[in-house]
């Protein structure tokens, strides 16, 4: 269970941060829940709902959760391409 320094991290940059970016740099989404969905499916390698109860802010692991903010970081510093994550993401959804 994640704790809850590492959630409120997670709201802000997933809420807050993320969606404020999306807009200034026409990132192909925009809402949290994608914001998360991509995030979560990179740190695990798959499709996070095959690795993580719902809901995953309660149930990933310190390190699960440490990673997906790490890697949305990343995008927002502009070191990880969030275009690549989501076609990652979309790719173990069969969605692509």
């Amino acid at each position: 269970m994640a704790n809850y320094t590492l959630v409120d991290e997670w709201n802000a940059l997933t809420k807050r941060e993320m969606p404020d970016v999306a807009k200034a740099r026409g990132w192909p989404v925009h809402l949290d829940h994608c914001f998360q969905r991509i995030l979560l499916d990179n740190a695990v390698g798959t499709k996070w709902r095959d690795v993580i109860a719902s809901p995953a802010y309660r149930n990933a692991s310190d390190t699960q959760l440490a990673r997906a903010i790490e890697i949305g970081r990343a995008a927002v510093s502009g070191e990880e391409s969030l275009e690549e994550l989501n076609i990652n993401s979309l790719k173990w959804r069969g969605k692509l």
